[in-house]
């Protein structure tokens, strides 16, 4: 069903479903395949397979944002003449310098690893054929970026839940081979293969099956050759974008590299590998919630509905803090016991370090859909500004606090920047070019994470203290009576008078 056929409802329904779906594979991938790992490889070489997880993940930096440029154009399409036949023809040509921009990428790739080999610079030379691995992910993920231009294109055009279920299905099926590839052979290089091969496979089926069975139009050809001045044009314009995008992957995966570079601890590498596991799956549960969100607020601007938008802003701004504070104070008291039973003990577990990491996490999400609004309403100058700088203090703050302090020095240095930047700047400036009354918004957000953090904090404090089991039974005793007091504490939630109460009372 095209995306116009349906309601906001709809749309946002469609897109929380297919994404609650991808945060839960995201979940299996970090969470429930690491015991497995540990079974048939030693905590090195989980430790390695972090540190190449990361690379393919932060590769994906080099499209540099050419997605949400092709997103605003395919977007401004729609609202002309032929819009069908113009966005083939950007379609076709943007296509050709994504091509190219990804074998390039992966030469290069390929160059500098034979040049520089990886296992010597992070300090994994006793890993069997880690330099072929990490070259199997940077190169593989580079040749799957031109699959980015049919993800806008469904994004633009209403379909955002289709693209999202094809990419989990594609997830669904590398996992499968990961689990066969460990079990049969337990080789680094074998899962490292069968995960990019499922990523590659996914790309090619959305661009030459699924997109043009979707949109006929496409089959048109290949249309007009550009000049070289319109694809530096098009690279240009996406910079903004690809900036912020960028900052968000370092922020997520380069902490990996440089603790790998920094700490001399392979175990400890692998500690903040897992730790960091949480706080990033936090973000990405945020970032799920507010990217269905923030399509519609991008609407919203552009059409110049101005109380549809705020209402909207207002609302989603809540439910972004409420569950990001729900979450961390379920984590917080019962974090501890996981861990022992995820790692079997082979991993020690920091306190402090989770402490960092998840409060601070929680403390931000309310930036993350202003980061959102700021995409979808194009506003590139202020991307550009606002990554750029966070960017500048991670990486500051990095160099002075990894080799101090080691992995609360990595931690800190992510929080730091996170709060400074994306929530004092960004987040600032979108609450008051957006509501009406942003400082009472804001400590109206401050209040719901204090109170609701703290609240289940101390819910779980007490259940920890009451229990009596030991083990995996009582880590589950726990977290079943956690969420059966937080049930029945949210239980008149169900009622439309106090949710028209509640939703009456937030700041707009």
């Amino acid at each position: 069903m095209s995306g116009s056929a349906v309601g906001r409802g709809g749309r946002l329904l469609a897109g929380w479903s297919a994404n609650s779906a991808q945060l839960l594979l995201g979940f299996v991938q970090q969470i429930a395949l690491v015991p497995v790992f540990l079974h048939y490889w030693t905590g090195e070489v989980l430790a390695a397979w972090l540190v190449i997880y990361a690379v393919g993940n932060l590769v994906l930096i080099a499209d540099g944002g050419l997605q949400f440029r092709a997103i605003n154009r395919f977007l401004g399409f729609k609202s002309g003449v032929d819009a069908d036949g113009r966005t083939a023809r950007f379609y076709a040509a943007l296509l050709r310098v994504y091509l190219c921009l990804g074998i390039l990428l992966a030469v290069l790739v390929v160059g500098v690893c034979w040049l520089l080999s990886p296992s010597v610079v992070l300090r994994f030379q006793g890993i069997p054929n880690f330099d072929v691995a990490f070259v199997v992910m940077a190169a593989g993920i580079l040749l799957t970026l031109p699959s980015g231009l049919a993800a806008a294109l469904y994004r633009a055009r209403g379909l955002y839940g289709r693209a999202v279920w094809l990419q989990n299905w594609g997830t669904l099926a590398g996992q499968a081979a990961q689990l066969v590839a460990v079990i049969v052979t337990g080789s680094l290089l074998a899962v490292v293969t069968v995960y990019v091969a499922a990523q590659m496979l996914l790309a090619l089926y959305l661009l030459t099956v699924d997109s043009r069975r979707l949109f006929p139009f496409l089959r048109g050809g290949a249309g007009k050759a550009h000049s070289l001045r319109w694809v530096i044009g098009q690279l240009r314009k996406g910079v903004p974008f690809g900036l912020a995008t960028a900052t968000e992957l370092v922020l997520l995966n380069l902490p990996v590299l440089l603790v790998s570079a920094l700490v001399s601890d392979r175990v400890a590498v692998a500690q903040w590998g897992l730790t960091r596991v949480v706080a990033g799956l936090l973000r990405g549960l945020c970032q799920q919630a507010t990217l269905p969100l923030a399509a519609e607020l991008g609407h919203d601007h552009a059409v110049e509905a101005v109380d549809r938008l705020r209402n909207l802003y207002a609302r989603g701004s809540v439910l972004v803090t409420l569950l990001a504070s729900l979450v961390v104070s379920g984590l917080l008291p019962f974090w501890p016991d996981f861990f022992a039973l995820w790692t079997h003990g082979a991993v020690p577990y920091d306190p402090l370090l989770t402490m960092t990491l998840l409060i601070g996490a929680a403390a931000a999400a309310p930036s993350i859909l202003a980061l959102g609004y700021a995409y979808y309403s194009n506003r590139g100058e202020l991307l550009l500004q606002t990554k750029g700088l966070q960017l500048v203090v991670f990486l500051a703050l990095s160099a002075i606090l990894i080799p101090s302090i080691g992995l609360v020095g990595a931690a800190i240095a992510v929080v730091a920047s996170d709060l400074l930047i994306q929530f004092g700047f960004l987040g600032r400036i979108i609450l008051q070019q957006t509501l009406q009354r942003p400082l009472r918004h804001a400590g109206f957000l401050a209040g719901v994470m204090i109170a609701v953090t703290l609240a289940g904090w101390a819910l779980g404090m007490a259940i920890r203290q009451a229990l009596p089991f030991a083990g995996a039974i009582r880590f589950f005793a726990e977290c079943a009576l956690w969420l059966a007091v937080v049930l029945a504490a949210a239980s008149p939630l169900a009622l439309n008078s106090v949710r028209a109460r509640m939703t009456a009372a937030i700041p707009r």
